[in-house]
């Protein structure tokens, strides 16, 4: 399990360039069928985040953002988590379930339950993650429809 959130915390690594930011972020192969609603999600994105500006991307994505220094990070299409359980305890947040990682101090929320998985990153130094969540849950909930399993 601590091999996942290395993983997730190597994701998102900052470069700067020129006057302005890139984040290089680990491209990974969609989930099928994603692609649409996983664009429409990441163009509907706020240019600010946690009072963070959002990053030019290294590579360039569709089904990814960035916003910051350390970046916040989102990849939207990621596979199931391994971690999610039938008896997961997710974070309601408006309309959206997050599995938060690790449960005792999260820092990678996956949205669950819609027809993309969702990973949000919100590194401690921003603090508390909450009005990050309810942000991108308002378009999640808006771009991505509910599973029709709600199996997570």
């Amino acid at each position: 399990m601590l091999k996942r959130y290395f993983g997730v915390a190597c994701v998102v690594a900052l470069l700067t360039a020129g006057c302005g930011q890139t984040v290089q972020m680990q491209p990974f192969e969609a989930e099928p069928n994603t692609a649409e609603p996983c664009a429409a999600l990441v163009a509907a994105l706020p240019d600010t985040l946690l009072g963070a500006d959002r990053a030019t991307l290294q590579p360039e994505s569709e089904t990814m953002a960035a916003w910051g220094d350390p970046p916040i990070g989102l990849r939207c299409g990621v596979p199931r988590p391994s971690g999610l359980e039938m008896d997961s305890v997710l974070m309601e947040v408006g309309d959206v379930a997050w599995l938060p990682q690790p449960e005792d101090a999260p820092t990678v929320f996956t949205a669950v339950q819609r027809e993309a998985y969702v990973e949000l990153t919100v590194p401690t130094s921003y603090g508390a993650p909450a009005a990050a969540l309810s942000e991108v849950s308002e378009l999640v909930a808006e771009h991505l429809d509910e599973r029709a399993d709600s199996g997570g």
